[in-house]
């Protein structure tokens, strides 16, 4: 269905609104997902194509919040540049698997990951406040490395709470939720656009609806990087939250109840 231009504007008119959304919540934790997706799925598109057509949409969005970061300092991309190949490469690699195998194999592991990085930033209050990153061990490093590729792998084959996964490796390592929420940003767009090439070369996305929502997600991921940047950390720390709960109860209710 890539160049299909039998749109009906009312539901082009929705997928506008549902994306603006999706990109001010995407932009700064992840989770644009939560809104974007059944969006799609509300206008009559299949699941692949739903999920192809919004991975087009969210990179439109997450490139936007990755240069608003840039510009604003809140992104340590010398630090976090290395890291773009290996969620590439993870993602791609991911998105190629998920045609030979079933991904809902991946969500009982999800969920637990969830609701740790849930539990874990709920009672650590000060967590994130302020920036203590210092250069990594070899031995931390290699770990890292590894955490990323995984989450590349994740994002590319499954999805759901990569934004959250990305903001918590960084905290872990140092960063506060501001620094942490943009340097996520970037991986992500690399997680995405290589998902992205994957979609489009088997055909899948609906471009006619993709593209009006993408633009959307640009205004929206300006409107969300710039007020986060206003807020600050306490309020990047609570939309995670939130963001991250929410996730964990769509995605336990979509697994035992659907």
């Amino acid at each position: 269905m890539p160049f299909n231009l039998d749109i009906n504007y009312s539901l082009l008119l929705i997928l506008v609104i549902f994306g603006f959304l999706a990109a001010f919540i995407d932009s700064v934790v992840g989770g644009g997902g939560l809104i974007g997706l059944p969006a799609l799925l509300f206008v009559g598109l299949s699941p692949a194509a739903a999920v192809a057509t919004n991975k087009l949409a969210g990179t439109m969005g997450s490139l936007t919040s990755t240069i608003t970061f840039y510009r604003s300092g809140k992104m340590d991309f010398k630090s976090v540049a290395k890291f773009f190949p290996l969620v590439f490469v993870g993602s791609a690699l991911g998105a190629w698997i998920v045609h030979l195998m079933d991904p809902n194999v991946l969500k009982p592991l999800m969920l637990i990951m969830l609701a740790a990085v849930a539990v874990y930033t709920v009672f650590k209050k000060d967590w994130g406040s302020i920036s203590t990153y210092k250069k990594l061990s070899p031995s931390k490093l290699a770990l890292f490395i590894l955490v990323i590729f995984a989450i590349g792998f994740y994002d590319g084959f499954l999805g759901p709470g990569t934004g959250s996964f990305l903001i918590f490796a960084f905290l872990m390592v140092g960063f506060d939720f501001l620094k942490a929420a943009g340097n996520a940003r970037f991986l992500n767009f690399g997680s995405n656009i290589a998902a992205l090439l994957m979609f489009m070369s088997l055909g899948q996305i609906h471009y006619a609806y993709g593209i009006p929502m993408g633009i959307a997600q640009i205004f929206g991921a300006i409107a969300g990087s710039k007020f986060a940047l206003k807020q600050g950390t306490g309020y990047v720390r609570v939309l995670f939250i939130i963001v991250t709960c929410s996730l964990l109860t769509k995605n336990v209710y979509d697994y035992f109840f659907k």
